[in-house]
């Protein structure tokens, strides 16, 4: 195949993957609408619907990664813990350096079957973005504003709503609040040394704030901390772009199963022992660079079909429209309808 036609074929296969996962969201939208007339009289009702509602857009993410791009991920963990992993609410604190490490997060969901259950403490601007956004404001997602006078009373009132969720979920939270980069790890370490905080090689410092609230109020309903730290083999460097592409990756993710009762009630203790878990991280992402592996056991949690069943029915669901769609368009020979519906597709 010539560039000019390998080009083309990635561009189309890209808008029909957009096309499906955007169409068949905003149906799910539409759908999880409807359902805020059971909240009141029946709550946990409309969060179970909400949670297999969600996994539908979810999970065409995750098919994207697992099944499209084939990327490896390997799990390195102690095996006791490996069999709690899924049948316990989690917080899991995830390390920020790449571009689709929320993309693995939810793949670590997946494998262990509560993706769509899952949380996340998100910003604010992201509960108006369709498909995602609204889908995260049904799951009782908890925004803030970044801005922690505003925030703090917020945040606690929504982790405090999910005490009693009738699903097991994981907390996802990604505690250094943005991605890692050489100039925010300068600034970051600026901060360190005005404060007299440890300095770290690999991580920005943690924002332990969010963090403590979290552990308060769902404490006696979380068992346990996952600390997670992912890497990438042979200093791969992952995009959704390339992930949409087609690309294979080999991601390693260790987890620490760290019990609940372990980590300081007391906020400013709650504070210090997670800047030492930081530095411990930063030593295990030194280990990883030196030897290409972590202190633990490796397993391969084995891959469900349901993410690919799930896009394969909404392909069939709504390509076939398309088709005929496009076929009668194309039959009509009406040069401003073709250009219209192109330009339509192609924003």
């Amino acid at each position: 195949m010539d560039i000019v036609g390998f080009l083309k074929s990635q561009f189309i296969c890209h808008l029909l993957i957009c096309y499906i996962f955007i169409v068949s969201g905003l149906i799910i939208n539409f759908i999880q609408l409807f359902t805020l007339i059971l909240w009141p009289i029946n709550k946990q009702l409309f969060r179970r619907i909400n949670c297999r509602l969600a996994y539908c857009i979810s999970s065409q993410m995750v098919m994207l990664l697992e099944w499209w791009s084939g990327t490896d991920c390997t799990l390195y963990t102690d095996p006791e813990s490996y069999h709690k992993y899924g049948k316990e609410n989690a917080i899991v604190i995830l390390n920020h350096n790449f571009e689709i490490d929320f993309l693995c997060g939810w793949n670590f969901c997946e494998r262990f079957g509560v993706l769509g259950s899952s949380k996340v403490l998100a910003k604010k601007e992201l509960s108006y973005m369709p498909v995602i956004g609204w889908m995260w404001y049904f799951l009782e997602i908890v925004f803030c504003k970044r801005k922690w006078e505003e925030d703090r009373k917020t945040v606690m009132q929504k982790l405090l709503n999910l005490r009693d969720y009738p699903e097991n979920f994981w907390f996802l939270i990604h505690c250094e609040g943005t991605r890692f980069t050489e100039q925010k790890h300068q600034i970051s370490m600026q901060v360190a040394d005005a404060k007299g905080l440890p300095k770290l090689k690999y991580h920005l410092l943690p924002r332990t704030k969010g963090f403590a609230v979290t552990v308060q109020c769902l404490r006696n309903v979380v068992s346990a901390v996952y600390d997670s730290t992912l890497n990438f083999r042979n200093n791969e460097n992952p995009t959704l772009l390339g992930v949409l592409n087609g690309k294979k990756y080999h991601a390693d993710l260790y987890v620490r199963r760290i019990p609940l009762e372990e980590i300081p009630q007391d906020e400013r203790e709650c504070s210090n022992w997670l800047h030492k878990l930081y530095q411990e991280k930063d030593a295990f992402q030194e280990e990883y660079y030196r030897t290409g592996t972590y202190p633990a056991v490796p397993i391969v949690p084995p891959r469900r079909p349901w993410t690919l069943l799930n896009w394969l029915f909404w392909a069939l669901l709504l390509l076939y429209p398309l088709f005929k769609l496009l076929i009668n368009m194309v039959n009509s020979g009406s040069s401003l309808t073709l250009a219209s519906f192109g330009f339509v597709i192609i924003m």
